[in-house]
């Protein structure tokens, strides 16, 4: 084993420490795990916020309602996961506990950013402490305000947070991003948003695209509640 393998090693095994060009080896591979991880679409319409998830059921024995790939964090604020799961769940919780704190503290709802905030936090803070690993996962959090003003971000591993548009995070990121520079329109309704997330699953999943896979959840202007959509709700939309 020559020594610059050796020395990549190193870096490779400490969160904390810096490879000689300024890279955390740690991060970088916690992107990679989020890119394994199973698709999910967040999109932002004229009347209200759509997340359209692929449960990747992996065997006919599981029960796919089970399977959960979006969060409600508070009535009007939702949250969507790729990477490791059982990650995203440890920053939901918190996220929740916040949205809690909030509303027992100042009796009104929590703005999105906060949310946002809570989560790239803690995500943060686990890049830069000997003894923790990156969470393996990136989020989408969107939500209607108060004032009636969508919100959607995207959050790293490492802790940094974009707003988006429209957004997607996991396998189909590379195949499925181009498609929504090119055919994302802000004027779809909620119900045009979902049917064009469906549409972009299938065209990715090849074919393979069963509704019992997909976790799909609306938040609309009018609501602004959340609301998960079942099988049939879908099968109508994708007639």
């Amino acid at each position: 084993m020559n020594k610059q393998m050796i020395d990549k090693m190193g870096y490779d095994r400490s969160i904390t420490m810096f490879s000689p060009d300024g890279r955390l080896l740690q991060v970088e591979y916690a992107k990679k795990t989020v890119k394994q991880g199973s698709t999910a679409i967040g999109l932002v319409c004229k009347d209200g916020i759509v997340f359209i998830a692929d449960k990747r059921v992996t065997s006919k024995l599981m029960v796919p309602s089970t399977i959960e790939k979006t969060f409600r964090v508070d009535d009007h604020i939702v949250a969507s996961a790729a990477g490791i799961i059982s990650d995203a769940r440890v920053l939901v919780d918190r996220a929740q506990l916040k949205a809690q704190q909030h509303f027992v503290t100042y009796d009104t709802k929590i703005d999105v950013i906060s949310i946002v905030k809570e989560i790239c936090d803690l995500q943060q803070i686990c890049t830069q402490s000997a003894g923790l690993r990156p969470f393996g996962v990136s989020m989408l959090v969107g939500g209607v305000e108060e004032d009636g003003d969508l919100k959607l971000f995207l959050t790293e591993p490492y802790g940094l947070y974009f707003q988006y548009m429209a957004a997607v995070i996991g396998e189909g990121e590379s195949e499925i991003e181009p498609i929504l520079q090119k055919k994302y329109k802000p004027s779809m309704t909620v119900n045009e948003g979902l049917k064009f997330g469906l549409e972009l699953l299938k065209e990715f999943l090849k074919g393979e695209l069963g509704f019992e896979r997909i976790d799909a959840v609306k938040i609309t202007l009018t609501e602004k509640k959340s609301t998960k959509l079942g099988v049939d709700e879908l099968k109508k939309l994708f007639k």
